[in-house]
């Protein structure tokens, strides 16, 4: 941390001490093998859908882009009519996939992916990070060759799956994923990013076969978007709803776990909306703040607003870096871990206190 030093004044003949106005606080950040401005960047979301805001993103102080998810149904109908090996205009099969969006509804075909992704590349100046959504180790991940040689920074992979059968293990979702990260290093050279739910028993041990599989980082954490239920009409109801302050405590914590212990990137994302919870995410471990929630509701100017406050707190507690601060509060850094691991569960027990229920009569 930043301090006052003793320093020789050019007007005496002996040394003094004397107050230096100490240059500003050094963002600069690295993920995934990318030099960046600083650890605020834009993610994934329709916001990136269109050239012009995607331009704003950057003059609003995005240092780096991640383009919408391409979804690994779009790339197996378009290459070879089916999802997951069902044709979809085949009776057996309509109930199957009755869930899954019409081609025209999504907001890019898998050519006009790569279209755009050259168009975001010669429009601005940051790196731009591609992202594909899927699950299985099927030859639509060869469509991540196409990817980079479109032009993509880097890839993002979004593991999104909801498991529904029983016997399905968790053991094996974990095999599933750690295959479909090793299959796309064999296809690509370009630094591949996982992006990971909340919801593994052993959430470390995910990340150490991740990194054995050469992911080259970590992104925590996917938001399900969980459907309610209207009891009037009977059926499933969807709802979009932005992420708020109080989702970040469950990455915070994640987070912590493991920075420094492994050796992917780790970006925080869900959850940020100001500067203090970016202060927490960096000193919890996070390399870069992924945001979208706080974009969508408030404008692409958000994220300079952020950054700024950001650096401003940083200067005012004397932080010379953003490595300075960064895991400053990890497991790996801690003096008890096993108080870091569970301490803190029976502390926050002990203070839970009931509400006072008055007495009959008052």
């Amino acid at each position: 941390m930043r301090r006052y030093r003793d320093c020789v004044n050019p007007y005496q003949s002996t040394g003094s001490f004397v107050f230096q106005s100490e240059p500003p606080m050094d963002l600069t950040s690295n993920y995934l093998g990318l030099t960046l401005a600083h650890p605020f960047m834009v993610g994934a979301s329709p916001l990136v859908d269109h050239l012009d805001t995607v331009k704003r993103l950057e003059d609003g102080g995005s240092a780096a882009i991640v383009l919408h998810s391409l979804f690994e149904e779009q790339i197996s109908l378009a290459e070879s009519g089916r999802i997951h090996q069902m044709y979809p205009f085949e009776k057996q099969f309509a109930d199957a996939l009755a869930g899954f969006p019409l081609p025209e509804r999504y907001a890019l075909s898998p050519d006009a992916y790569l279209e755009h992704l050259r168009r975001v590349k010669a429009a601005v100046h940051i790196p731009v990070i591609a992202s594909l959504n899927g699950m299985t180790a099927e030859s639509w991940l060869k469509f991540a060759a196409s990817i980079e040689q479109a032009g993509a920074d880097a890839l993002e992979l979004n593991m999104y799956e909801v498991v529904v059968e029983p016997g399905e293990s968790g053991m094996g979702i974990e095999r599933q994923i750690r295959n479909v990260v090793r299959e796309l290093k064999h296809h690509i050279k370009i630094p591949i990013a996982v992006k990971l739910s909340p919801f593994f028993t052993a959430l470390g041990d995910v990340a150490h076969q991740l990194d054995q599989a050469g992911a080259d980082g970590l992104i925590l954490f996917n938001r399900f978007y969980q459907p309610d239920i209207d009891p009037e009409r009977r059926c499933v109801t969807l709802a979009l709803r932005y992420s708020d302050s109080s989702e970040l405590l469950l990455r915070l914590r994640a987070m912590a776990l493991l920075a420094d212990r492994v050796s992917a990137s780790l970006a925080l994302t869900g959850g940020v909306h100001g500067a203090l919870d970016a202060v927490k995410a960096v000193m919890a471990g996070a390399d870069v703040v992924q945001l979208v929630s706080a974009l969508m509701l408030r404008g692409p100017a958000e994220l300079g607003r952020i950054r700024d406050a950001f650096s401003a707190w940083g200067d005012e507690h004397e932080y010379d870096s953003v490595q300075e601060m960064r895991a400053t509060l990890c497991l790996a850094r801690s003096r008890n871990p096993k108080a870091f691991a569970r301490g803190n569960y029976r502390h926050m027990l002990r203070a839970a206190r009931p509400l006072e229920i008055p007495r009959a009569g008052h």
